[in-house]
């Protein structure tokens, strides 16, 4: 396995900007070509590409100043154009909405984006409240893991370089996010709220769950997401979010809770999932896969709960997936990244690639 980088940020939100463009600087330019690439293949027009970007820079420092102080930090630094970091930063807006819009990609692989789990203490054999996701995504995108502290909080988690908001990861104060990638037709990039990444950043800053949930819900976002979030001392819940309304779903004695590319119950929220529509199946397949391994354990051991991330039934439609070959090269995606957080342990063990290709490699706060 190669293991992520692990940054140290420190100082104000500039220094800490210049610090991750200056670290970062090769993989941040692979992936402003990689999402370029992906957003012209998705159905942006070429043209309307900077124009969106500028949109966003002006939310980003709208809702945060200090947000936007480290994307300048992060382009002055790696020599990329500020513009090309706003479209980084608000990939998930771009491409979400253009999926949903244009109905496109169209190979089943490329929406079907990662499968969360969690527990609180019993759950697991291992102590304490525990959540994780196998993260699928493009081919070629680089990563990297942010250490930063914000009030006195310590935070960890994993980022794409040149994204100044990490997105799966936990801090000292015993709170862990994963994500899941949700579409509707009510997705619109053109809604004045705050991004996804931002929000994301938010949430692992908390120090409470009903704090973490806040910044998840409110305002209402303009694409659909859904976080899943854990806490030492108060357990797991998962929260679907869309331009409609959002939902809460708390975890319910001691399963584990389970969550992946699809609302549970769209009909509670209104929203239509329109890119179901074209028989993208793996989103169910994952969801009831991963229940159906976990359930055979209770509670569940790290080894069962590390080889149900490993496990490929299904094949490409699987927990653990690979490129599909005969996909075009744009749109081949894999499991990028697998988180396992213990949140009373402050313990993040993840795999840089496919899990079954390598043992978890562990940073702890």
């Amino acid at each position: 396995m190669t293991s992520l980088p692990l940054l140290h940020l420190q100082g104000s939100p500039h220094r800490q900007g210049l610090q991750h463009g200056e670290e970062l600087r090769e993989a941040i330019a692979a992936n402003v070509a990689v999402y370029r690439s992906r957003m012209l293949t998705s159905g942006v027009p070429e043209g309307e590409l900077a124009e969106r970007s500028q949109r966003f820079l002006k939310q980003f420092e709208r809702y945060d100043a200090g947000y936007r102080a480290t994307m300048d930090g992060i382009a002055e630094a790696s020599g990329q154009d500020l513009l090309d970091i706003a479209l980084l930063n608000a990939r998930y807006e771009l491409l979400y909405s253009a999926w949903s819009e244009f109905g496109r990609p169209t190979v089943d692989s490329i929406r079907s984006e990662c499968t969360s789990f969690g527990g609180s203490d019993g759950v697991f054999t291992a102590a304490g409240t525990h959540i994780g996701q196998n993260w699928d995504w493009f081919t070629g995108v680089e990563g990297a893991l942010l250490q930063w502290e914000h009030d006195g909080t310590t935070v960890i988690g994993f980022t794409e370089a040149g994204v100044a908001g990490a997105k799966i990861g936990l801090n000292s104060a015993g709170i862990g996010l994963c994500i899941n990638g949700l579409g509707a037709s009510a997705d619109d990039w053109r809604l004045d709220t705050v991004p996804f990444h931002l929000r994301s950043r938010r949430v692992l800053e908390s120090t409470s769950l009903a704090e973490a949930i806040g910044h998840a819900v409110g305002p209402r976002p303009a694409c659909s997401s859904n976080f899943f979030i854990g806490s030492a001392s108060e357990g797991v819940a998962t929260v679907e979010t869309s331009p409609l309304g959002s939902r809460v779903i708390y975890e319910d004695g001691d399963a584990p809770l389970v969550h992946a590319n699809h609302f549970r119950d769209p009909e509670a929220l209104g929203v239509y999932q329109s890119w179901l529509e074209t028989g993208r199946v793996s989103t169910y397949h994952r969801c009831e896969r991963m229940e159906t391994l976990l359930a055979k354990e209770s509670p569940v051991s790290t080894e069962r709960l590390h080889a149900a991330m490993r496990d490929h039934e299904g094949g490409p439609l699987g927990l653990c997936r690979h490129p599909v070959e005969t996909d075009p090269v744009e749109l081949q995606t894999h499991t990028a990244f697998a988180a396992h957080l213990e949140l009373d342990a402050r313990r993040f063990s993840y795999t840089w690639g496919p899990p079954c290709e390598s043992e978890f490699a562990t940073v702890s706060l």
